[in-house]
């Protein structure tokens, strides 16, 4: 049987679980998730300088909001784990398919055209060299 009460139980689970490098999560960010990963492949592997340096003359509209993640993910490294920002790399980047909206767009004779507004989820996780 098991020890403790359900809660107990989920608590000490998910201590165990939790993630352990520094990251941060961007959601409901109004890109598709394809468009995203196009720009997250770019730094994916690459230093947080070199990572912003090529988000910062990226042409992409992804490229803005990523680098906002990435700021994210090296402040959080630098207050919260008391890590050395110049060590850092990007080891790990995920662009999830998040909520569409669906809007309409009226046509000729009375129809009606769908137009699906794609949302994503945008995570970025670092790690020490």
């Amino acid at each position: 049987m098991a020890k403790g009460h359900r809660s107990q139980i989920k608590r000490e689970r998910n201590e165990q679980n939790r993630e352990t490098r520094p990251h941060a999560h961007a959601k409901y960010v109004r890109v598709s998730s394809s468009k995203a990963k196009i720009v997250l492949d770019q730094i994916k592997g690459k230093n947080v300088g070199d990572a912003l340096a090529i988000l910062a003359y990226s042409p992409r509209y992804a490229a803005s909001v990523i680098e906002k993640v990435l700021k994210s993910a090296a402040a959080n490294a630098e207050n919260n784990m008391e890590l050395d920002v110049n060590k850092l790399y990007v080891e790990e980047t995920v662009a999830n398919q998040g909520p569409t909206l669906k809007r309409i767009h009226p046509r000729a004779q009375g129809r009606a055209y769908r137009i699906n507004k794609q949302t994503s989820h945008i995570s970025i996780y670092l790690n020490e060299r």
